[in-house]
């Protein structure tokens, strides 16, 4: 038999109320919806654009220390091309699993005595849990660090900085001897001297 769903507050979608589930171990419900990314889902030069649907198919289960929560969360992320700056876009799907403590539990007392850091367990306030910090670290990880708009993307022409793949076959720059530069800058170049003529 499938968990009975969990209803969203649409003012605060991210933030889910406890009270259908309660405290018996066992007791589960289900949260499948698609939220508004918040305005900071962003990692490097990719990220999740403000606004844009995130797909949550969840099971929030009573334990006995908690709340497990468990399932999958997806979205398009978007920004540049590692090598050459064009736009990228790419689905990411990341599976969640962690528990929401009861202030009061084990597992809440040995982070709290240990001063371990808070991250390291999430805790039950008010009977409800916030998905949104759980939602946006699982995406995050699932997303590259040096996203490419194609696996033989050709990047940038190191002089111009344009876009390789844009450019001619035979596409190059004179590359000027640093040793003679200053030399060209004050006489100008071989061809300027001999298009000037004898003085």
């Amino acid at each position: 038999m499938p968990a009975a769903a969990l209803a969203i507050d649409p003012h605060r979608p991210f933030t889910v109320g406890l009270r259908d589930i309660g405290r018996r171990p066992g007791t589960s419900r289900e949260l499948i919806a698609d939220l508004d990314a918040p305005g900071d889902l962003a990692v490097g030069i990719l990220g999740v654009p403000a606004g844009a649907p995130i797909a949550l198919d969840l099971t929030l289960e009573s334990v006995v220390e908690g709340i497990w929560v468990s399932g999958t969360a997806s979205a398009d992320l978007e920004g540049e091309c590692g090598r050459c700056l064009a736009p990228v876009r790419q689905h990411v799907q990341a599976d969640i699993a962690e528990l929401f403590a009861y202030a009061e539990s084990t597992t809440a007392h040995s982070v709290t005595d240990e001063g371990a850091d808070e991250d390291d367990v999430r805790l039950i306030t008010d009977e409800q849990i916030s998905l949104e910090p759980v939602v946006r670290d699982a995406l995050l990880i699932e997303a590259p660090l040096a996203p490419l708009c194609r696996e033989d993307c050709e990047g940038l022409c190191p002089t111009c900085g344009e876009r390789l793949e844009d450019l001619p076959d035979d596409h190059a720059h004179e590359v000027l001897d640093p040793r003679f530069a200053a030399l060209a800058e004050t006489f100008g170049s071989p061809e300027q001297s001999q298009s000037d003529g004898p003085v």
